[in-house]
């Protein structure tokens, strides 16, 4: 990548450096270094990795950081020398929500944007201190872009009810138990005088609960509960990371899920679940099933990236598939 940068004189930026690992930034140290010492000394052509190549002048490599967000590596200090700093001021981000907001086709945009903002602030301060809590900017567009896709669908809810509903979607399901109530009291505060949207889940409430009886399975509230939040975090999520202690019931939850949907599929079931803000019944949400819901389960700290993703063998010029990815030829054939 960086000889194609030196010989057609590219710009490139490589977006949160610092999330590569530190041997990988040892070795682009040194590749950065022969570029920009070639440059200083105005040369031609120079030696790349063994092998001369032509250099244009005009190439320039960028990189952006974000240092204070967990997984971070710290640069070395001979890779740090190379780049000018720039540092970048805080964003406003009642200003942003505001835009996504209107982007999205909401109404009175300002107040709506303060009170995402203030929801995640308060979230910030009171709620306990959890590794898997994220109530930065990118938690907060992510809630808004999922407002937007609810309003499309949605038509007749009003914005108030569409933004209370995606932030339940995107929040709850992540709350750990004492803080789910304050979550809701912040809520209610915000938007004094709306209902909760309740969603009527019976048929697949008795779909799980059946799955419970057939596999040994204690039925208790929460258990239902964190099958259902599962189920909807599914389909407002591109993907899902079910966290917990040992046996508290992680694998159980998907496997629930998995039989329920299953099930309900079998039985030819085509309905659709109520959901209810107050009074009024606004839209349906169907059940989605799958006939065959197929598990692949993978013990991905057992193996090192190339194994779990796949990678290039430079030796014999092939590309050798991992685990993840042979999986996924497999599904797609």
């Amino acid at each position: 990548m960086f000889s194609g940068f030196a010989q057609s004189g590219t710009w490139g930026c490589f977006d949160e450096f610092n999330r590569i690992n530190i041997e990988v930034l040892s070795v682009v140290a040194q590749q950065i270094h022969s570029i920009l010492t070639a440059l200083s000394l105005k040369q031609k052509r120079f030696v790349f990795e063994g092998k001369e190549i032509p250099l244009l002048s005009q190439v320039g490599i960028f990189i952006t950081m974000n240092p204070g967000y967990a997984g971070r590596t710290e640069l070395p200090d001979n890779l740090k020398s190379m780049f000018r700093p720039v540092s970048m001021v805080v964003p406003d981000s009642i200003y942003i929500a505001e835009n996504f907001l209107f982007s999205e086709g909401f109404q009175n945009t300002r107040n709506l944007a303060r009170k995402v903002y203030t929801l995640y602030q308060l979230s910030t301060q009171q709620l306990s201190k959890q590794d898997h809590y994220d109530f930065g900017l990118r938690s907060l567009t992510a809630v808004l872009r999922y407002a937007g896709e609810k309003k499309r669908t949605n038509v007749k809810m009003t914005d108030n009810e569409v933004l209370l509903l995606s932030m339940l979607d995107m929040n709850a399901p992540k709350m750990a138990a004492q803080d789910l109530p304050l979550f809701q009291n912040i809520l209610g505060d915000l938007f004094p005088g709306i209902d909760l949207p309740k969603i009527d889940y019976s048929k697949l409430i008795e779909a799980i609960e059946n799955e419970m009886n057939i596999h040994n399975v204690q039925i208790t509230q929460i258990s239902i509960e964190k099958v259902i939040q599962l189920y909807e975090t599914h389909h407002s999520r591109h993907s899902v990371m079910l966290v917990g202690k040992t046996l508290s019931g992680k694998t159980t939850t998907w496997k629930l899920l998995k039989y329920s949907l299953t099930t309900l599929n079998k039985q030819g079931f085509n309905e659709y679940n109520k959901v209810m803000v107050g009074h009024n019944l606004f839209f349906y949400i169907e059940i989605q099933s799958e006939q065959d819901i197929e598990e692949y389960p993978i013990n991905s700290k057992a193996v090192n990236l190339g194994e779990l993703y796949g990678q290039f063998n430079l030796t014999t010029n092939e590309w050798n598939d991992g685990i993840l990815s042979r999986i996924m030829r497999q599904v797609c054939a």
